[in-house]
């Protein structure tokens, strides 16, 4: 028998008893389950990568370098696809700035080709940190003498700029890589190790370089661990969700459309190909943007079918969206399924194409109506199960569920004023 088939025999059970046999509680619970596990795998994820940049810095050379970028690449794996938790959680929401937040004006953090990092709207968009100990702020000054955790905080959307990125995947990234100087050529960044290298320094302030990397990657760690602890049993992020049924939904399929369509769709994807403008991938550093977009898409089919495959191969599931709205519509559910692996599929020629040799800054180049159309492929898949996942909070009966949206898809012309 088919999924649908399935699907409708089962909703055709329901009604004719009046039963429904999926509680929004355990599908809340499942839920949490799953973010905890995903966080949990972020966080070791992390603790290697701390290991492999403990190695860079004592030993400087091309092969550490390339291993702590392996580790950085692997860690980007889980915690993608826990940004199916966002925009419909506050606390997540609150924290994941902190962790994640794009694009930045990397010549906050350290040297760039100021003819490509400028950016005549932020002050400090070439302040460059490393290469200075102190930063006067609104007459006040930042002491930056020892680069540490505590003075990232200080520095993270300094001035209330929130391209002052200073913490993060994104600025570890841009550690590791340095600027990517290819335009939509091919290629990433390509910074040299010995950029870390206190004996034989190059790019200057090598010290301060390493101090900076360690401290980033420990802050990182530390956030983390914040989020684990949000979602365990005490944790407000699970209380959240669970403590209302009806509440709990509305974040959940909250979290999904808003991903879907206005961030990944809109803001990630749409937008860089009507600007043509590689600054726009959403790991512009590393060239790592297919994997992102994948593992986001593939974060929302983890949290619509209630099932997480571990970085160790374990599963976590249980009752999931799905099911609590199969039983209300099955065919509905069956369309949206299916929607989310069609999604799955245009994300996933994304990835391969990159991995075959052709970047995704080079498929937003100008005059590249191939990659313009495989891009576009998968925005209007995102759109279509987006669609779908209206449908789906319509059925289930939910109020209060605001899907946010993006200029590049509902304004195209306000993307240029």
């Amino acid at each position: 028998m088919t999924l649908r088939a399935t699907l409708l025999a089962s909703a055709m059970t329901f009604a004719a008893t009046g039963a429904m046999a999926v509680e929004a509680e355990a599908v809340l619970n499942n839920y949490a389950d799953i973010a905890l596990a995903g966080y949990e795998d972020s966080l070791a994820t992390a603790k290697d990568l701390k290991v492999a940049v403990e190695a860079l810095v004592a030993n400087p050379s091309e092969e550490t370098l390339s291993a702590a970028k392996q580790a950085w690449l692997k860690a980007r794996v889980p915690y993608q696809q826990t940004e199916a938790f966002r925009f419909g959680n506050p606390t997540v929401d609150d924290w994941e700035g902190k962790v994640n937040a794009w694009p930045l004006d990397e010549g906050l953090i350290d040297y760039v080709d100021p003819m490509l990092g400028g950016n005549d709207e932020n002050p400090f968009a070439l302040a460059n940190v490393i290469a200075n100990p102190a930063l006067e702020v609104s007459g006040a000054t930042i002491d930056a003498s020892t680069i540490t955790p505590a003075v990232l905080e200080q520095l993270h959307e300094v001035d209330g700029i929130e391209a002052n990125v200073a913490t993060g995947y994104h600025a570890i990234e841009f550690l590791l890589w340095g600027q990517d100087l290819n335009g939509t050529d091919h290629g990433a960044g390509a910074r040299p190790a010995t950029d870390f290298d206190t004996a034989n320094c190059t790019g200057d302030n090598c010290d301060r370089r390493v101090q900076y990397l360690v401290a980033a990657t420990d802050l990182l760690i530390s956030d983390l661990e914040d989020a684990v602890a949000n979602w365990g049993a005490d944790g407000q992020g699970r209380a959240d969700v669970t403590a209302d049924a009806n509440e709990g939904l509305v974040m959940a399929f909250t979290g999904l459309g808003s991903l879907s369509y206005g961030e990944q769709a809109g803001e990630r994807m749409k937008l860089g190909v009507l600007l043509h403008d590689p600054e726009e991938e959403h790991d512009c550093f590393s060239d790592n943007t297919h994997n992102s977009h994948y593992y986001d898409g593939l974060g929302i089919r983890n949290v619509y079918t209630g099932r997480y495959v571990r970085v160790d191969g374990s599963v976590v599931e249980g009752p999931s969206l799905n099911d609590y709205v199969a039983e209300r519509d099955a065919e509905l559910a069956a369309n949206l399924t299916a929607d989310i692996n069609h999604t799955m599929l245009q994300l996933g020629a994304i990835k391969s194409t990159a991995e075959a040799g052709t970047s995704y800054d080079q498929l937003l180049g100008a005059g590249n109506a191939a990659g313009e159309a495989l891009i576009m492929s998968a925005v209007d898949a995102l759109v279509a199960q987006t669609r779908n996942i209206e449908r789906a909070v319509a059925v289930v009966g939910l109020e209060g569920v605001t899907v946010e949206g993006s200029d590049s898809l509902d304004n195209e012309g306000a993307v240029f004023q």
